[in-house]
């Protein structure tokens, strides 16, 4: 069963359908361990008076009537509304993208030579890869001088985030109180460096409100419990952006807030977060 849940925690999966016969014993550990990780699991009616966790409703699959639990059970409609939210947030933010190509494209090349756009493989919802997109405010060899600079890592567990990275564009030109003053900085405090992530959530890769999308190498890093947070669409913003951004530090801080966000999920909840995303970056209280 651990080969199972293992296998489950780092491969792109959406779903499980679980059928026993009555001469097996029943996967209590599994199905738990399932439901942990935020996938949908669909269980066999043959079972249903073992105990499960999650929300649970009763559905037809493949000529089986089934009990399915999950931790998330947004309808079709309510799916349907966030789309079509994310689709004209997209598309307003892929408008304003065009202009900041325009504005602030010539600033990075003039002060990085190279292309204005970073990208980098990323994972989606429930284990899906996809490449996101950003403005650069790193130097070309960003990823390179990543390893030399985990020892200045002030996240607790699976993300990296240091004060003054030496790898941002124009970070060695300083202010009076010594804080970095270049277009990087510029651009990651203003948080104008994610608006080409609106093509990602045109494109459904993300949402305007979601999870953090983990680097490949945090993915496969991860414990059974960290995986929930994968079971949506990675977000431009999120809860533990909205609450706190630059502020925490601990990474299961982050796993608790996005699993609260994902099991108390609402358009309503979106708007909000989304309102205080936008406070928070008019007063730049740091980047996304």
């Amino acid at each position: 069963m651990d080969t199972i849940s293992e296998y489950l925690c780092h491969e792109w999966v959406d779903e499980v359908f679980v059928k026993i016969s009555e001469t097996e014993p029943y996967p209590q550990k599994l199905i738990d361990e399932i439901i942990t990780m935020g996938l949908t699991v669909h269980l066999s009616l043959g079972e249903m008076e073992k105990s499960l966790s999650g929300k649970n409703f009763i559905e037809k699959i493949g000529g089986y009537s089934v009990i399915t639990s999950s931790i998330n059970t947004a309808s079709p409609k309510q799916l349907l509304y966030k789309r079509l939210m994310d689709i004209a947030g997209g598309i307003v933010g892929c408008l304003l993208t065009v202009i900041l190509i325009i504005v602030i494209g010539p600033m990075i090349y003039i002060k990085s030579p190279g292309p204005i756009f970073f990208s980098q493989v990323r994972i989606g919802k429930n284990g899906k890869k996809f490449k996101i997109y950003k403005f650069r405010s790193m130097y070309m060899d960003a990823e390179e001088r990543k390893a030399e600079l985990m020892s200045q890592n002030k996240m607790e567990g699976l993300m990296f985030k240091m004060d003054y990275d030496p790898r941002i564009i124009g970070s060695e030109k300083k202010d009076k109180n010594g804080n970095p003053k270049g277009i990087g900085n510029f651009i990651r405090k203003t948080s104008l460096d994610e608006f080409p992530q609106f093509w990602n959530v045109l494109k459904g890769d993300m949402s305007l409100v979601g999870t953090r999308p983990p680097t490949v190498d945090e993915w496969e890093k991860y414990e059974l419990h960290h995986r929930s947070r994968m079971s949506i669409k990675p977000g431009i913003t999120g809860m533990w952006q909205a609450s706190g951004r630059s502020d925490i530090t601990d990474f299961e801080e982050v796993v608790k807030l996005d699993t609260e966000y994902i099991e108390n999920w609402s358009i309503g909840l979106d708007c909000r977060i989304l309102l205080k995303t936008v406070r928070s970056v008019v007063k730049s209280e740091g980047s996304v």
